[in-house]
């Protein structure tokens, strides 16, 4: 029979393969963005259910480039976690006590976003140029887990 210790760790497995799972799905997201320099994909999922996608890029109806000729990034593209948000928002959906994955490290903007809209746990693969955002969301009790692509 097996012990509490060893159900703890299935149930951490389990856990794993979901989450492995849910980034390569973001990673796909991810491929969408018109965006060349880099694509960041993102996905909420509440309830064992993906209630939001999202990747970045201009806003709707928008011209789809997202650098300027000197390669830097245009100040009108949204990230793709806040994407995701946004699109909760509008539809009327709830991030509250969702888990977001993403593809990068949410930046400093993105993490107030991240924390504003409920949701209580973050799971990514590659850092973002600067973590503060990440220190943001741990300090709030944000859980934040980090996997290596496989």
């Amino acid at each position: 029979m097996a012990n509490q210790f060893d159900k703890v760790v299935y149930d951490l497995k389990k856990q794993e393969r979901y989450d492995r799972t849910y980034l390569n799905m973001a990673r796909e997201w991810a491929k969408l963005s018109h965006c060349t320099r880099k694509q960041v994909g993102a996905l909420i999922v509440k309830n064992g259910m993906i209630i939001s996608d999202g990747y970045n890029g201009t806003a709707a109806g928008q011209d789809n480039a997202c650098e300027m000729d000197n390669g830097e990034t245009k100040w009108d593209v949204i990230h793709g976690e806040a994407n995701a948000i946004l699109k909760c928002a509008r539809h009327g959906h709830s991030c509250d006590g969702g888990t977001l994955y993403q593809t990068h490290s949410p930046c400093r903007d993105c993490s107030k976003l991240i924390l504003q809209s409920g949701i209580k746990r973050l799971v990514y693969v590659e850092d973002y140029k600067d973590i503060t955002g990440l220190e943001f969301l741990r300090d709030a009790g944000v859980e934040i887990v980090k996997y290596d692509w496989l």
